[in-house]
């Protein structure tokens, strides 16, 4: 297995130019994800026949390989034939060897695209493991089976383990986020851990001086995002600012402490409470859109989810969303559409899967719904049935949009943000028996719906999947 992976990571390097024009990689769950000093230099058809490829997409300013789940083991072969250290792949000195570019509305979003998913993305496993163990302890406990008591030292233990990620949440973003911008990950963790002190959050709603004269309003921040995010941001100006000026005999004590000395005050007083109400106005935001919207908000973003994943946008609808987890407890609207586009793509590949006759592709649709159903990978899925016959992603929007409006009819609401497999149902048992109920059938409508479409028109009948 390791000279399969070697060989896909020395076939997809020579397809994007050798390793003289790559700045920069980094994997995801599913996907290499390069920085080309020239994007037109790659060979896509040469990409696409590398065995173990199933897409080439560019998105957010980055030339995406999609591999599987395999990715992460591909990643360091990569690296290493790069000549890039896969630790320090997504900060290698982006911005000298990048060529210059005008800043544009395009440039700029895509930018800010990049950093949110660069940053949330090294999370999600550690944040899946979190969600799991709060998904046993509503299932054990008082809420549903009544297996333990909620004093119990099983109950405790597994929100404790939750509280871990999610609490400190600040903490590990202001880690990945330095990461992602190439600054000290170490001082992005203390910028996230200083807004977590015990006394400092003690002094919840009071007024703090910073430096004995700079007002501060004191918040609650552990759960929070864009505190970080904001903080980690500027921070990197300021650092390299000081990287600029201080010689490097002095670098080591005055780059970290400047840097500090300026970004406290700025995160204390400015970013920190900015952020917390973009918080408050994003998780507010989503709700009153859900409401307003209705049933037809949810469809809507259900039939469309699948096709922002294959941009990378759903990366910033899922950072709004655990914003507004974190502020409310719940989210009745964008992962609740999610959760039905998703169990709509596990029916395209199901419903692929009854009706493609040719073995071998009968095979690959099969492996795209176990990537799914199990993996709750659908990279698989979109880009190996619905972009090779084009006429699933028909069934996919349909199936997805039918499951999310019975979702938004019934109040469907969704409560962790944990599994994107079979188990993704579990994030409904927070809000009782009916809204669990009602999940599991907008789940199942968007499955089924998906499933017999994709096999009644997924196809055209000349198509080689239908012959032997």
């Amino acid at each position: 297995m390791g000279d399969t992976n070697q060989q896909m990571a020395k076939d997809i390097l020579a397809a994007v130019g050798g390793k003289e024009n790559v700045i920069s990689a980094a994997h995801c769950m599913t996907r290499l994800r390069l920085n080309l000093k020239d994007s037109s230099i790659p060979k896509k058809d040469e990409l696409m026949a590398v065995q173990g490829v199933i897409a080439v997409v560019e998105s957010g300013g980055q030339y995406q390989v999609v591999i599987g789940q395999n990715v992460a083991k591909v990643y360091p072969e990569f690296t290493k034939l790069a000549g890039i250290a896969a630790e320090k792949a997504i900060a290698e000195n982006l911005d000298s060897q990048r060529p210059k570019e005008k800043w544009t509305p395009k440039r700029a979003g895509s930018a800010i695209m990049n950093y949110l998913s660069g940053s949330m993305t090294p999370l999600i496993p550690a944040m899946i493991g979190a969600a799991m163990f709060k998904t046993v302890q509503v299932v054990i406990g008082p809420d549903l089976l009544h297996l333990v008591s909620a004093k119990s030292d099983m109950y405790l233990l597994c929100g404790f383990v939750y509280s871990a990620f999610f609490y400190f949440l600040p903490i590990f973003l202001g880690f990945t986020a330095a990461k992602k911008l190439g600054v000290s990950q170490l001082l992005g963790a203390m910028l996230g851990a200083l807004l977590l002190v015990p006394d400092f959050v003690a002094m919840d709603g009071q007024t703090f001086h910073v430096y004995g004269f700079l007002p501060a309003t004191v918040h609650n921040y552990g759960q929070s995002i864009l505190p970080i995010i904001l903080t980690v941001w500027v921070m990197s100006y300021i650092e390299h600012f000081f990287k600029k000026i201080i010689p490097d005999v002095l670098s080591t004590i005055f780059v970290p402490f400047l840097t500090l000395l300026v970004i406290v005050p700025v995160e204390l007083a400015a970013l920190a409470p900015l952020g917390n109400i973009m918080g408050d106005f994003i998780g507010q935001g989503l709700i009153g859109f859900g409401d307003i919207g209705g049933f037809i908000a949810v469809a809507l973003v259900a039939a469309l989810w699948e096709f922002l994943v294959m941009t990378g946008m759903h990366q910033v609808l899922i950072l709004f969303a655990i914003a507004g987890i974190a502020q409310n407890g719940y989210d009745n609207f964008v992962t609740v559409a999610g959760f039905a586009a998703t169990w709509a793509a596990f029916g395209m590949a199901f419903g692929a899967f009854l009706r493609i006759r040719n073995k071998e592709q009968k095979a690959t649709a099969f492996g795209a719904f176990v990537s799914g159903i199990l993996g709750g990978v659908t990279e698989p899925a979109l880009y190996g049935i619905g972009m090779r016959y084009k006429r699933p992603f028909i069934a996919l929007a349909i199936g997805g949009g039918l499951g999310g409006l019975y979702a938004g009819l019934t109040g469907v609401a969704n409560y962790l943000m944990g599994a994107t497999n079979f188990l993704a149902v579990l994030g409904f048992v927070g809000g009782g028996t009916a809204n669990i109920i009602n999940g599991c059938i907008g789940s199942g409508i968007a499955f089924f719906a998906t499933a017999v479409l994709t096999y009644l028109i997924g196809f055209e009948k000349e198509s080689e999947a239908l012959k032997v």
